[in-house]
């Protein structure tokens, strides 16, 4: 049987349901509904229009669903059938006596992981995410749930999310921030064994008494998530914003949050009474949850070596990127009052704690990663090029070992296909599919018979899939519009003029520079002639954020709002704002090829190219990352562009003459040969092999298990 962690009490929010239906409220608060459609349709079904305005997030819809409706549902039996159902598979969920992990991995059955990220990606009802690093952080929790894998994850509750984007009217970025209700999340408060609310406390730097903070739980189907929050009574209210926004303000506050998130996440743990066996830090955000343990170790009479190798022992740290600026480095002055009263708990004077962080790179600073991967002794890079990049990146921490064989293995990232699969391609495979076989994601043979889909049958599940994406499009412009503020030319940018008939192009990444989104834009008379072409039109949507400070992701975001009010472009270049989750799920379902031309080899992995591919969405792409392992040369299930041995505008110029060449001589013309009944037959061909070969390979469970096999097992053997 697996041992779940202990049950934590929480102040059970209150919802206003009829006793026969009462369990919406438990299905509400439990993200399990996110990932599973008969959940989503139960919701749906009671107001499909009002279940849209509140952006599928079933606990505000259920307030106002209205109490008639409710009432109207608890007497329906065709309701009531597809409720007991629901209920029935949730509860035998949560139950189950027998799992993946009972059955292949009885150790760890037995043992609790804990997983600290400072985001995650679960859905658009919590906004605590960012990008992709959040993202496969949720997909990692959903996977472990499904597996019946003991985790809990630790993050922090920022009241006001992420930003929210606005363009103005010249293209600019406005980062908007927008306070979420807890009443209308699906989060719960913690209570202690006293029955309150539960309160941890952390030294924090310019307070006279401690950082007092609030514990908020998630649940993710079996899995908890406990969130860290500073906005509470008691403390100041410049500390009160601590939690505030997800990478909001300068590096005193996120040093701060790191601080929170860390040794914060840790008591909290204790005060729980949970007592996790082994912990995954996802990036180094989370490092400083590595020092609350080796002095929890010293303060029990260890030393601070004997506590370090228990730490390390007991530990996995994932590195996400390859790009300096992707490591938070802190100065030694700030080092120093933060962490003055902190380095004599770990039986260190201040040399020998500050060398714990340093790396040449870093110069003096207080590198976060080189603190991980000192004090974590199960080290992964998240895809197999990335692997290499990052053990020639750090090797100097392990003197006299040469990079090859630095101790730093690749797990390649893969994406939760129960939430990002549509649908329209779910009910396809439901038809051609073993049954069972969400059960045997990983394994190729479950996916042979996507060979056997009829073209016609594909073709026509994609285009509406298409076609929902258009009509997202264009209701969010049409909201944009109404909300006011909006002039006409920013409604020409946000999309209205799509035609599901025209190639759909789709790109939509966080705006890092290095990730090139206006690179297409390189020659504009040939992209123009590309786009424009009277036969075999093509159209662009982008989408995506860039990091409140950083103004060249915006420049690059300014400059596609521009072009596409280029009448040279013919209006079919948009922009689609406020890139979230449930835009995401729309585009990598809904475009006719995935766009990724990072500049190499700076993408760690990337993610957004195998949801698309799992939907039937052949990517166009530099080999780097993932696509390096996922692409096959023989071009049936994609496009592969090797990186120019080129620098600077160069290797752009060359890169976006390989797009444009393999546009106008590959992509189009398979995408409009078309038989007798307008069906392109060899297009469906290669959007199933996309399917059939990246779903197993880069899926989440593929992914989870790997963890499990190759760093999970050693850590919980060594508690």
């Amino acid at each position: 049987m697996a041992i779940s962690p202990p049950p934590v009490s929480t102040m059970a929010p209150q919802l206003d349901l009829p006793a026969r239906v009462a369990r919406l409220g438990d299905l509400a608060y439990n993200l399990w509904w996110s990932w599973h459609e008969p959940a989503r349709a139960l919701f749906r079904g009671l107001n499909p229009i009002l279940w849209e305005a509140c952006d599928q997030n079933p606990v505000p819809f259920l307030r106002r669903v209205g109490r008639p409706r409710l009432e109207e549902a608890a007497v329906d039996p065709a309701f009531l059938a597809a409720y007991d159902d629901v209920l029935g598979a949730f509860d035998a969920m949560l139950n189950a006596r027998e799992t993946w992990v009972t059955r292949h991995e009885p150790l760890l059955a037995a043992k609790t992981l804990a997983y600290f990220s400072a985001e995650f990606g679960l859905h658009r009802a919590l906004p605590i995410y960012s990008g992709g690093l959040g993202v496969l952080a949720g997909d990692h929790m959903k996977e472990a749930s499904d597996l019946g894998l003991p985790v809990v994850g630790v993050s922090l509750l920022y009241r006001q999310g992420y930003l929210r984007q606005r363009l103005d009217a010249s293209g600019w970025q406005q980062d908007v921030t927008s306070d979420f209700g807890h009443d209308d999340e699906p989060v719960t408060r913690a209570q202690g064994p006293d029955g309150e609310p539960l309160l941890v406390e952390v030294p924090m730097d310019g307070l006279p008494a401690p950082l007092r903070l609030a514990v908020w739980q998630v649940m993710v189907g079996r899995v908890p998530i406990y969130l860290m929050d500073a906005d509470i009574d008691g403390n100041p209210d410049w500390a009160r914003t601590i939690s505030g926004r997800l990478y909001g303000g300068d590096k005193e506050h996120r040093l701060r949050q790191e601080i929170v998130l860390g040794i914060g996440g840790v008591r909290a743990l204790r005060a729980l009474g949970i007592a996790p066996d082994y912990w995954h830090a996802n990036e180094g955000h989370a490092a400083f949850h590595l020092l609350e343990r080796v002095r929890e170790h010293v303060a029990g009479g260890s030393t601070f070596d004997q506590a370090a190798a228990r730490v390390r022992a007991t530990t996995i740290f994932t590195s996400h990127t390859p790009v300096p600026a992707g490591h938070d480095v802190f100065s030694p002055e700030q080092m120093d009052r933060y962490f003055g009263g902190f380095w004599g708990g770990l039986g260190l004077d201040r040399g020998a704690f500050l060398a714990l962080g340093q790396h040449a790179e870093s110069h003096d600073g207080f590198n976060l990663t080189a603190l991980s991967l000192r004090l974590a002794g199960h080290r992964n890079a998240v895809s197999e090029r990335h692997g290499e990049i990052t053990r020639d990146m750090w090797h100097e921490i392990w003197p006299g070992v040469s990079p090859a064989v630095v101790p730093i293995t690749s797990i390649t990232n893969g994406v939760h296909l129960s939430t990002w699969t549509s649908p329209r391609i779910t009910s396809l495979l439901d038809e051609h599919l073993a049954a069972g076989w969400r059960e045997r994601i990983d394994d190729t043979l479950t996916w042979e018979p996507v060979r056997q889909i009829p073209e016609v049958d594909f073709w026509k599940a994609h285009q509406r899939a298409k076609q929902d994406l258009i009509d997202l499009l264009d209701e969010r412009a049409r909201q944009r519009w109404a909300a006011g503020g909006f002039d006409p030319s920013q409604v020409v940018t946000a999309g209205p003029f799509l035609d599901r008939k025209a190639l759909l192009v789709g790109f939509a990444r966080r705006f890092a520079t290095y990730k090139r989104a206006t690179l297409l834009f390189t020659d504009i008379d040939r992209l123009a002639a590309i786009l424009n072409h009277p036969e075999y039109p093509v159209q662009i949507v982008f989408a995506g954020k860039a990091h409140p400070a950083d103004d060249g992701g915006k420049r690059m975001i300014q400059e596609i709002a521009h072009r596409a009010r280029d009448p040279r472009l013919g209006g079919r270049v948009a922009f689609a704002e406020d890139y979230d989750m449930g835009l995401a799920g729309a585009l990598v379902s809904g475009v006719d090829v995935w766009l990724n031309n990072p500049r190499a080899p700076l993408e760690a992995s990337g993610t957004s190219g195998m949801k698309a591919a799992a939907n039937g969405v052949p990517n166009l792409s530099i080999l780097d990352g993932w696509w390096s392992e996922g692409w096959h040369p023989d071009n049936s299930n994609g496009w592969g562009i090797e990186p120019a041995p080129l620098s600077g505008e160069e290797q752009d110029r060359a890169e976006a003459d390989a797009i444009y060449h393999l546009l106008e001589t590959a992509v189009v013309p398979l995408y409009y040969a078309r038989d007798a009944d307008g069906v392109p037959q060899a297009w469906c061909r290669l959007a199933r092999e996309a399917i059939r070969t990246v779903s197993p390979a880069f899926s989440a469970r593929r992914m989870v298990v790997e963890y499990i096999h190759r760093l999970y097992h050693p850590a919980a053997g060594a508690s």
